[in-house]
């Protein structure tokens, strides 16, 4: 045991499969990075890495077994996560929908997107509340109860998952300013890409929409 850790390389394996899922969180940061470049990727990564040192710190605190017993209050913070994320994905698509209208009409360019990603991607993270029940029944399995300074081992833990999700995040970053460079005078197939990313985050907030407690 380390740190009131029971079996950190088994947490370790874990965390790092669990990171390489695909989300709304790393699909956002792609998509920024590919329409905007690796400055405005990192805003948004670090809006994720906020949201989720939040939602750790909340799990250890205790609100995902308040969100757990109380229905009402989770309805009402999954419904937001929902609409939040289909609102995204309906921009998106719109905003597909006219760059290939300007595109066909011979228009120039549209103005670059000018919004602040890390509010966005902060906004992705904080409501899901899916996430903060998974942090705790996750975390909860490597913390030895009996040990001194439990707040330590949550420490460690999530110090694990963010250095995984540093990494992660990153490579999305730079696969999408490389993505950039392919798309930047092809404007349908970026309008194409980009409608079938607001598809996702549409598919996305009907999962959350659906989800339960149990």
């Amino acid at each position: 045991m380390f740190l009131g850790i029971t079996n950190i390389w088994a947490y370790t394996v874990g965390a790092f499969l669990i990171i390489l899922l695909p989300g709304p969180n790393s699909l956002f940061v792609l998509s920024v990075g590919t329409r905007r470049g690796v400055r405005a990727g990192y805003r948004a990564a670090a809006g994720v890495f906020l949201g989720d040192t939040v939602l750790m710190a909340l799990s250890a605190a205790g609100v995902a077994s308040l969100l757990r017993s109380t229905p009402m209050l989770f309805n009402i913070v999954k419904y937001a996560g929902a609409g939040y994320l289909a609102w995204i994905g309906l921009s998106m698509i719109r905003a597909a929908w006219r760059s290939r209208r300007e595109a066909a009409e011979g228009a120039p360019a549209p103005v670059a997107d000018l919004s602040d990603p890390f509010r966005k991607a902060l906004t992705i993270s904080l409501l899901n509340p899916k996430a903060i029940l998974f942090f705790v029944s996750f975390f909860v399995q490597f913390v030895d109860p009996g040990y001194s300074a439990p707040a330590l081992s949550f420490l460690v833990l999530g110090a694990i998952c963010q250095l995984f999700s540093v990494l992660y995040l990153s490579t999305l970053i730079f696969t999408g300013v490389h993505l950039a460079t392919q798309f930047r005078r092809r404007r349908g197939l970026s309008a194409g890409l980009t409608s079938g990313v607001g598809a996702v985050f549409l598919g996305f907030g009907a999962k959350l929409a659906t989800t339960s407690l149990g």
